[in-house]
């Protein structure tokens, strides 16, 4: 990152924000790399905060507490890129800043295996009734026994969701010994002697141990109700590593307390604290056997750095190159550099005729394009186009004055 190449802006003047703690891998990304303006706060910032701190910033970073509202985006005017250093993005509405032109990251992979490992670490707990036996040994009381615990070795595992996290829990679980059965809405290739079910229902009668790795979509909310928990195989653990809105949470207490449900390990609710600290309640205290982590599935040291390091790189290649990889709202480009030229960005929005009015007001100013890349989306377009370094200037000029244009910048 000892990159100093002349910038179209100059890099002490490009202002970044990152809040919510985020790793000190990507500050040092960035620093590294000669932006002298980063900004890192430990909190997240309300609507209102936001609103008044992001109007002259142009790269944010978030992790999933911070709500990036239509508001905070109409007030962000020079902002281009969002990066969530978390697993999501649906703390970002991002109708309204692919409207805006800003693109957006993540790191959907970066930390699916501190997941996965705790997962398989919670199973082995709630599956010898750990949490009960540490709960008696903390008030006093010898709780010595082998009534109703088991070891994993020979259980079935039921996966809901066999994706990126779902997988690794798959691979994880077999090598202890597991049987393991998965249900998606898409058809995946099982994992070694991993096993696929044809619906949700065949997969909870199955399983012993049931951990969920879904989004937070409408067909997952509220996934795991009173029908689908009257479906469990009797006694069956339930983990919810995903989402807070996937499983009735009042529901799960019912049938621990009924038996049904003989165990629990849930570290995400639908309602969560703003800091630590917080007064924080959810059905499921007190409950026989039972979890609760405050959202730390990802939250390690290795998963934070690899996360930081990640998002960081997006922006950085977005920003210097305008490289798009892994956007959720500018359409994906990765682009080779081209020698002795200067590069132009511009978004609009997708309709007919603005490619050709872009080639046209340049052909007439007998402006030379030496390397054009085109790719859109159902909403917005992306061009990046490699112009004569002495017409650069003109060139963004014309261009911001195309029709449906969104936002335009001279890169280098």
């Amino acid at each position: 990152m000892a990159d100093k190449k002349i910038t179209s802006y100059p890099k002490e003047k490009i202002r970044i924000l990152f809040l919510e703690n985020i790793s000190d891998a990507a500050v040092k990304h960035f620093s590294g790399a000669g932006y002298s303006d980063v900004k890192k706060l430990t909190r997240a910032l309300s609507e209102e905060e936001l609103i008044d701190e992001i109007r002259d910033i142009h790269l944010l970073g978030i992790r999933s507490k911070t709500r990036i509202t239509a508001r905070v985006l109409d007030a962000a005017n020079k902002l281009q890129a969002i990066g969530c250093f978390c697993i999501g993005v649906n703390q970002v509405d991002l109708n309204s800043a692919t409207k805006h032109g800003v693109a957006v990251f993540n790191a959907p992979y970066s930390n699916t295996r501190s997941v996965a490992e705790l997962v398989i670490g919670a199973s082995i707990m709630l599956i010898r009734r750990i949490p009960d036996k540490s709960k008696a040994a903390h008030s006093g009381v010898w709780l010595k026994e082998s009534k109703g615990s088991y070891e994993l070795r020979g259980k079935t595992m039921g996966i809901i969701g066999y994706g990126n996290i779902g997988t690794q829990v798959s691979v994880l679980a077999e090598s202890m010994g597991m049987k393991v059965i998965f249900y998606d809405i898409v058809t995946k290739l099982p994992l070694g002697n991993a096993e696929a079910r044809k619906t949700l229902k065949e997969l909870v009668s199955e399983s012993d141990i049931i951990t969920l790795h879904v989004p937070d979509t409408e067909q997952t909310r509220m996934l795991v109700n009173k029908t689908l928990i009257r479906q469990f195989k009797k006694g069956a653990i339930l983990l919810n590593y995903a989402r807070g809105e996937v499983v009735d949470l009042d529901a799960l207490a019912k049938a621990i307390e009924e038996g049904i449900v003989s165990g629990a390990a849930v570290d995400v609710y639908p309602h969560e604290p703003e800091k630590n600290g917080d007064r924080f309640s959810t059905p499921l205290q007190s409950r026989p056997n039972v979890l609760l982590t405050p959202h730390i599935g990802g939250s390690t040291e290795e998963a934070q750095e690899n996360i930081g390091e990640d998002v960081s790189n997006k922006l950085y290649q977005y920003l210097e190159m305008g490289i798009t990889t892994g956007s959720h709202t500018i359409p994906e480009l990765s682009l080779p550099q081209h020698p002795d030229s200067h590069r132009i960005l511009h978004i609009h929005n997708n309709v007919p005729g603005v490619l050709s009015e872009i080639n046209t007001r340049l052909s007439d100013h007998h402006i030379n394009i030496l390397s054009q890349y085109l790719k859109t989306n159902d909403n917005i377009g992306y061009v990046v186009l490699d112009v004569d370094k002495k017409l650069s200037a003109q060139a963004t000029r014309l261009l911001k004055d195309v029709k449906n244009t969104i936002k335009t910048r001279l890169l280098y």
